[in-house]
């Protein structure tokens, strides 16, 4: 028995099957036009948002008999707006924009309703929205900008979302959830226990006597995959490749070296490819580029590795510590879009996923089952909850210019922008470069807003929402930490070289430090640090720090940093030569996406 997730392309899609079953529920992924004999078992319909609008020709094929099946239905996001459309209500396209926490007032706690407060912090990532119901639904609860935010036909148990309750900042999301499975009267019997069983048959069945040479960066992905195949295949028929590729954090590739030699890995080769690495990305602007290029180079320094340990490449399958986040970014489902190319999904890793030749035991799991896994595993502690790096390392955290500045169509925008602003007695500017995001399950390629003066937490919040949900040029806001006044800058060139790598290496160290001796290390999930080619001088640079806090990184909030903490690392960072302003990056997943590109 088990609860079908139908994949509209949605950046949560996955993220919803991760719930139910934390839920103890059985839940599978379905294409959309998925027919009801393949359903045997199924108790209950999700149907999941995706980055269409339902006004889209091209939108994604489905099965309408699914509406007539009987079984309990809930639409989130695209998903609601479609249900409603399907039967008869209406959608108004694009005028609604909302992004980020939203307040839902609940006028009927009723079905998966039920229990919640009268007001209830929820997560909201859309611009359509549902203007008209079908005939046989009420509205059950509103926010300020969207008052049929959740639906329901209480006869034929069709519930329709305008939030995600699957993501953590929706607060009380599991309890509707679990209502939902309730509904569904599906049984409670999937354990992490049960996905390791399933695992290792399939394991042994993908290698069928082959050897898995993994790429083992030292985060946690890697490390818990690393020791998932040594314990179901066994440390002869597993071998561990650490890259320095040249962006790695101060003193990396040794850290990963003593740690996992003190966990017990006794099978891990280090190689030295940062020259080769530099090489491959030398005079790129565009950050879809230089993920693909990073990503070729890892599989050549691979070969290469192949080739000096005399291993036969048909002998040996390529292991990775892919997470779904890695998949779902990367388009790498139906209908899904593209945020950014992670390194182990370019063209020619795709090629070997085509061929079986790929091993990734975690791809069906997020940041936080890998973490649980590698608990249960035996992994210590310390390798579990080291902070997340990304594999382009800081070639992704140095963000590059030819020195011409983007200005197309942000006039306008600029002044909107400063009115907002002005309102809170702030000062605003937009910036002439830009960072990716993802607003509505699409990319965008946006303009980050910078803001000064002063101001509390709550107010640079409310903020940063109102300026991304209300000017499309902007998907991300940071705000000046130092100097003050804040110095007059312009954009200018600047590649990936080891002199700037160096300079952001050392503030990385320094804001990593910080990190440990204030015990924020837990607190703030992750907490990138990233280069700006912004400058007064032409020479210096300046320096974002990106705190947030998330379990799965699909949705994050942005992390308030305490004021003691601040005042010391902006200090540090300001008296590193190089580094002439410090910012912080204010904006919640979504719009803005964790790492810039």
């Amino acid at each position: 028995m088990s609860i079908a997730v139908l994949d509209f392309g949605g950046q949560y899609a996955h993220l919803i099957a991760n719930r139910i079953r934390r839920l103890h529920a059985y839940a599978r992924i379905c294409s959309p036009q998925v027919s009801l004999d393949e359903l045997q078992g199924v108790r209950g319909l999700i149907l999941s948002g995706g980055p269409a609008s339902v006004h889209d020709p091209g939108q994604p094929p489905y099965n309408p008999t699914l509406f007539d099946s009987g079984l309990p239905i809930l639409g989130l996001c695209y998903g609601h707006q479609l249900l409603c459309r399907h039967l008869g209500g209406e959608v108004t396209p694009g005028h609604t924009r909302e992004f980020g926490a939203a307040r839902l007032q609940i006028g009927k706690a009723l079905g998966v309703l039920q229990g919640l407060e009268y007001e209830e912090r929820v997560w909201m990532s859309h611009q359509d929205t549902v203007s008209r119901l079908p005939a046989g639904f009420e509205v059950l609860a509103s926010t300020g900008d969207c008052h049929m935010a959740a639906v329901y036909d209480p006869n034929r148990r069709i519930y329709g979302l305008q939030f995600h309750p699957e993501v953590r900042h929706t607060v009380h999301g599991m309890r509707i959830l679990d209502n939902f499975v309730e509904l569904c009267d599906c049984p409670r019997d999937w354990t992490m226990d049960h996905y390791l069983e399933q695992q290792a048959e399939e394991l042994k069945k993908q290698t069928s006597g082959r050897k898995v040479f993994l790429l083992v960066s030292g985060g946690v992905d890697s490390s818990v995959a690393f020791l998932m195949l040594n314990r179901i295949l066994g440390e002869e028929r597993v071998l561990g490749l650490h890259i320095d590729n040249g962006f790695m954090r101060h003193n990396e590739t040794d850290t990963v070296r003593r740690l996992l030699a003190e966990s017990g890995f006794s099978n891990l080769h280090v190689v030295d490819a940062s020259t080769e690495f530099l090489a491959s990305v030398e005079g790129v602007v565009d950050p879809e580029e230089k993920r693909r290029r990073i990503g070729a180079q890892f599989l050549h320094t691979r070969d290469r590795a192949l080739a000096d340990l005399q291993l036969d490449p048909e002998e040996w399958l390529l292991g990775q510590g892919t997470l779904y986040t890695d998949t779902i970014e990367s388009g790498g489902t139906a209908h899904a879009a593209v945020i950014k190319t992670h390194h182990n999904r370019v063209d020619l890793i795709e090629k070997l996923l085509a061929e079986g030749k790929v091993v990734e035991p975690l791809a069906q799991l997020y940041k936080d089952e890998a973490r649980e896994l590698g608990e249960k595993l035996g992994l210590p502690h310390h390798l579990v909850w080291r902070h997340p790096f990304p594999g382009p390392g800081l070639a992704v955290r140095a963000l590059c210019s030819d020195g011409r500045p983007n200005w197309e169509g942000v006039e306008e925008a600029q002044e909107r922008a400063r009115k907002l602003a002005a309102r809170r007695e702030l000062a605003v500017e937009i910036l002439p470069l830009r960072s990716v995001g993802v607003q509505g399950d699409g990319r965008t390629y946006a303009h980050p807003a910078l803001v000064w003066g002063a101001a509390g937490w709550e107010a640079l919040e409310e903020l940063s929402t109102e300026l991304t949900n209300s000017i499309p040029q902007i998907n991300r806001v940071i705000y000046l930490l130092g100097p003050s006044p804040r110095p007059g800058q312009g954009l200018k060139p600047a590649h990936l070289t080891r002199q700037r790598l160096d300079l952001l290496r050392q503030a990385d160290s320094l804001a990593m430090a910080a990190l440990e001796r204030h015990g924020l290390m837990q607190e703030v999930t992750q907490m990138p640090t990233v280069l700006l080619p912004l400058s007064s001088d032409g020479v210096q640079e300046s320096v974002v720090l990106r705190p947030i806090s998330t379990d799965d990184f699909m949705t994050a909030r942005s992390s308030p940093l305490p004021r003691a903490f601040v005042d010391e690392i902006c200090g540090q960072l300001l008296a590193v030569k190089g580094i002439e302003a410090v910012f912080c990056d204010i904006t919640h997943k979504p719009p803005g996406t964790v790492e810039w590109e």
